[in-house]
């Protein structure tokens, strides 16, 4: 007895086996995806936010320290666990984050405002 599938084709089926044989048509199709996939470029990724992160960390020692500090803390941290090949860097952008923070709330604590004075 044939048993009629989606396609309307009849398939056929032994009398021991109550299961049609699945259609060519019912196999998902094999996707086309390019040979460098988004997971590939995440040491490349993580290497640049390395680089951001010390960048940041090195600006936010002498302007906008509330604002490049966490910045340079969370690309750093973000670039560790993603596996960069920059680690150095990357430590040294979550060290320059921390001094940041350091600075900000030691010229907070000494001038109560935010800002270097030269000179007298």
């Amino acid at each position: 007895m044939g048993v009629l599938t989606r396609d309307h084709q009849r398939t056929t089926t032994s009398p021991t086996d109550d299961h049609p044989t699945p259609h060519p048509a019912s196999t998902p199709p094999a996707t086309t995806e390019p040979a460098t996939s988004r997971h590939a470029d995440r040491p490349r990724d993580a290497d640049g936010m390395a680089v951001a992160a010390f960048v940041l960390g090195l600006i936010g020692l002498l302007v906008f320290n509330l604002v490049f500090s966490p910045c340079a803390i969370a690309l750093a941290t973000l670039a560790l666990l993603r596996g960069t090949r920059r680690k150095g860097r990357a430590l040294l952008g979550l060290t320059l984050g921390v001094a940041d923070l350091v600075v900000l709330f030691s010229l907070l604590a000494a001038n109560d405002k935010v800002t270097w004075q030269f000179g007298g």
